[in-house]
């Protein structure tokens, strides 16, 4: 889907794909195969192997390729050949080539599968007046108030928000963060790929957005 003069395309579970001149891939996780694309910057939100694929991510980079990743994931990662690799932990800032990064904190708040401790994050990525929200695996976690400064001064401002539930945050904590987060836009992820999820979900998802005056849209997969 086009936003401004970015286009957005849902790779599948978690995993999106930006183009803006760059090309852009975050957590992809069993790619199409018809899916040919290259990747200038691939973002690695934690090592979980639904997030953290070296199959996929070996199919997306080329030589020069920058993929960023936090610390759990640079074994892995460091296992492509012909990337530049670049460790980051919340609360780092980036500015990769004119491509923006902030680097937020996900975790779970009453759950094991992502605890606080272990430093895995999501992304907030500017591309001109287009900027994402990637929480990766989190649930509705205090940061997220923080956010809604994204919005301002004319910025489209599009949340990427697992709706899955268990691992992360069900269809109604995720609506409920995208009422504090306020995007322009709020898209649903962590579903439907076969780990754990599914289109109702989503679609759930989407309702209770639009329930509280939120944009909200489902992709179909690249």
């Amino acid at each position: 889907m086009k936003i401004g003069d970015v286009e957005l395309l849902f790779l599948g579970h978690s995993g999106f794909f930006i183009r803006n001149g760059k090309r852009i891939a975050i957590d992809p996780y069993n790619v199409n195969e018809k899916f040919k694309e290259k990747a200038d910057l691939i973002l690695i939100t934690h090592s979980h192997y639904d997030h953290c694929s070296i199959k996929d991510i070996e199919r997306l980079a080329e030589q020069g390729t920058v993929v960023v990743c936090t610390a759990d994931a640079q074994s892995k990662v460091m296992k492509v050949q012909g990337i530049e690799l670049q460790v980051v932990e919340a609360g780092d800032k980036l500015d990769l080539d004119g491509i923006k990064l902030d680097v937020i904190p996900a975790y779970n708040v009453k759950k094991d599968y992502h605890p606080k401790s272990e430093g895995w994050v999501g992304y907030v990525l500017s591309m001109g007046n287009v900027v994402f929200y990637h929480s990766g695996d989190s649930d509705f976690i205090p940061e997220m108030q923080k956010l809604t400064g994204y919005g301002k001064h004319g910025n489209k401002f599009v949340a990427l928000l697992p709706v899955s539930g268990k691992y992360v945050m069900a269809a109604e904590q995720a609506a409920d963060a995208a009422s504090i987060i306020s995007p322009d836009l709020a898209i649903p992820m962590h579903y439907g790929s076969g780990v754990i999820g599914t289109e109702k979900d989503a679609e759930k998802f989407v309702e209770l957005c639009k329930s509280k005056n939120i944009k909200a849209e489902i992709l179909e997969k690249a």
